[in-house]
């Protein structure tokens, strides 16, 4: 019985935690991080702030949290994208359109999550996404050279190229505004970080196409 008890109550605050982190995530969609607040995250979330003090005591903890949550998510659709790939390179090519796709359609909470300016001590948080999302990157550029569908190159060092390349086409302050064309966009930059990584032109245009037809957690054939 006491067993018993103990699970439920664990069940109960880790749905308080996840609420938290969902309203604090649907306020960085609206307002970035500079809306992620404890009231008003608190009050997203249908709960006290004082609960929301009991797990986050800072705001710089919440969006620490957030952070953290946003890069297992986004790594998470990342991975789905290219275990649904028959091969290397377009499994490559799908998780360079899933995460184009999905800041184009949250721009406000990618820029937030990944370039948005925040406070001196979640630098370090920051840095984790990014990293994570290299390391994703990197992995995959990896395996495209190692099956000989990628010229031999430097993994990492490509992958934060490509990393900026989509992070300053979609979400920078210069980027263009996609509304109503994240299709042509997103084709397009893919097409660009393909061409970069060395892939022949009529190549890639095929794999773009198609794992645009097929959709974001799908490749084509290599």
């Amino acid at each position: 019985m006491p067993y018993r008890r103990t699970e439920n109550v664990v069940r109960r605050l880790a749905a308080r935690h996840d609420a938290i982190i969902a309203a604090a995530r649907q306020a960085a969609s609206e307002g970035g991080m500079a809306a992620v607040q404890i009231a008003p995250v608190a009050e997203r979330a249908g709960i006290a702030a004082g609960t929301v003090y009991r797990y986050f005591p800072a705001k710089t903890d919440l969006v620490a949290a957030l952070l953290a949550a946003l890069a297992e998510r986004e790594i998470a659709a990342l991975r789905r994208a290219a275990a649904a790939a028959p091969g290397p390179l377009s499994a490559l090519c799908a998780v360079i359109m899933t995460f184009a796709v999905r800041a184009a359609r949250s721009r406000r909470l990618a820029f937030a999550a990944v370039a948005e300016p925040v406070d001196a001590e979640l630098d370090a948080a920051r840095l984790d996404f990014r990293k994570a999302l290299i390391a994703e990157l990197a992995g995959r550029i990896a395996a495209a050279i190692a099956g000989r569908h990628l010229p031999d190159q430097d993994s990492t060092l490509a992958a934060v190229a490509i990393l900026g390349l989509l992070v300053e086409g979609l979400i920078g302050p210069l980027a263009t505004d996609a509304s109503g064309r994240e299709r042509e966009v997103v084709q397009s930059l893919t097409l660009m970080a393909l061409r970069a990584l060395g892939v022949a032109d009529a190549r890639a245009r095929g794999l773009v196409v198609q794992t645009a037809v097929l959709g974001n957690d799908a490749a084509p054939p290599d």
